[in-house]
């Protein structure tokens, strides 16, 4: 089985639960795991946690040439403007994988989710996609811009947008530099330019790439639906007393996300 490196982007409201999914990570990923990245502001306290639980920690201003203070997204949400600048930053991160790691294909994971089954994402030279059945229009619309063409899984009311996907680093790049020669300028300098600001959540690199492999690579993709349970915050101090394997008969994944204490 191939082996794969593991990026995990994390901010501060998701520190509590970034050791619980990086130790889910290994004992649940079935391939030989390269390197685990974490990928977080130049912050003490995820240096430390990085070394003590066997991770490469990285600033997360040194990934990229721009950084969040860079990016302007603001939406006016209830009369209130929002800074998403961060949101958007993280994405970015996400898609920049393949100039981080050294293997064929890395796994991104958000720092908030724990792998309670067994996984593998690639079968037979076939890449493991996990979705949902819930659209969100603009997303689609900034894939329709960056790349001119429609993003076709939506007519299966398929969205890749979950907690985790495994990119391929060399249909990755392809990726990018089909948008870098539509808009003549950096992949990222593209996403940034043809999100629609006013909207609170317009861009989405899973939903991105996922629909750019269905249309290009369809014969290349297994589908699996996600299968995700979202779970109290405060459940994790009492994680020990969760039935895991339990929860593992009816979901691939849980959640803990900070909203949702």
């Amino acid at each position: 089985m191939n082996k794969i490196d593991v990026l995990i982007p994390v901010v501060e409201k998701d520190r509590e639960v970034l050791p619980y999914a990086i130790d889910f990570a290994r004992k649940n990923i079935r391939h030989p795991i390269g390197e685990v990245f974490i990928i977080a502001p130049d912050d003490g306290i995820f240096k430390t946690m990085s070394a003590q639980k066997g991770c490469r920690f990285i600033n997360e201003n040194t990934v990229l040439p721009i950084t969040r203070k860079d990016i302007d997204y603001c939406p006016k949400i209830k009369n209130k403007f929002l800074d998403r600048s961060g949101w958007l930053f993280q994405q970015l991160l996400k898609l920049s994988g393949d100039k981080i790691g050294s293997q064929e294909g890395y796994l991104v994971l958000d720092a908030d989710t724990l792998l309670i089954r067994p996984h593998v994402f690639e079968h037979n030279g076939k890449t493991v996609f996990f979705y949902r059945k819930d659209l969100h229009r603009p997303y689609l619309q900034t894939y329709e811009k960056l790349l001119g063409e429609k993003a076709m899984a939506a007519d299966s009311s398929i969205s890749f947008v979950i907690q985790y996907m495994y990119f391929k680093n060399n249909k990755l790049a392809e990726l990018k530099k089909l948008i870098e020669a539509r808009h003549h300028t950096d992949w990222y300098t593209a996403i940034i330019n043809n999100i629609n600001k006013q909207e609170l959540s317009s861009f989405s690199e899973f939903e991105t790439y996922g629909n750019y492999i269905f249309k290009n690579y369809p014969r290349q993709m297994i589908l699996r639906t996600r299968q995700n349970l979202c779970l109290r915050r405060r459940v994790l101090k009492n994680l020990s007393k969760i039935n895991i394997p339990e929860l593992a008969g009816k979901c691939r994944s849980i959640s803990f996300h900070a909203y949702y204490q």
